[in-house]
């Protein structure tokens, strides 16, 4: 049976480092039968952690709390793996990741808002913007795209271009102000990001 000791007739949980019919038990919170005890060892790190990684001490609270709520729901399960621990990092970062996909539906959502609504405007205003790209050299076009359209930082665009970061920017600025020249416009994106 999963979980017991050989050694005390199948009766309490196996010592670590003993063999179970799933692996070694190396993981000493495997042992745990209390949710209560591995929450208390386990909730400064995966905070620390999930800091690190979302870089917002608030949003790291939520995470880690959604974590431990969905590992409580299935402690009955959980804390007979092998690592209870990693199942929980595991469904942290992937709660990290739903949180970040459905944050960036949300802004997508809102930023369809602002644009044209008529399909005629649009459609101008995608030919205009079309007319302006082709006439800014390839190179300004591509930091253009990256930088504005993609949001690419100048380093990823700099990497994905093959030039330095400071050619990433300049490149970009003058795709911008060859746009602004092309549209008759003031109102086309800003510095390259840092």
């Amino acid at each position: 049976m999963v979980g017991m000791s050989e050694t005390d007739g199948g009766v309490g949980p196996p010592a670590v480092g003993e063999r179970t019919d799933d692996g070694v038990v190396d993981d000493p919170l495997a042992l745990s039968v209390s949710f209560e005890d591995f929450y208390e060892v386990e909730h400064g790190r995966l905070f620390g952690a999930l800091a690190l990684v979302t870089g917002d001490r608030h949003e790291a609270e939520d995470v880690m709390q959604d974590a431990f709520l969905r590992v409580w729901e299935r402690w009955h399960l959980v804390q007979s793996l092998a690592s209870p621990t990693g199942y929980l990092y595991r469904t942290a970062m992937n709660v990290f990741r739903m949180r970040r996909r459905r944050a960036l539906t949300a802004s997508r959502r809102i930023a369809r808002r602002f644009l044209p609504t008529d399909e005629v405007e649009a459609a101008e205003a995608r030919s205009d913007l079309d007319r302006g790209l082709a006439a800014l050299s390839a190179r300004q076009r591509t930091a253009v795209v990256l930088t504005e359209l993609l949001d690419f930082s100048s380093s990823e665009a700099a990497s994905a271009m093959g030039v330095s970061p400071a050619n990433a920017r300049k490149l970009a600025s003058q795709g911008r102000d060859g746009l602004r020249k092309a549209l008759g416009s003031a109102g086309v994106g800003g510095d390259a990001r840092e």
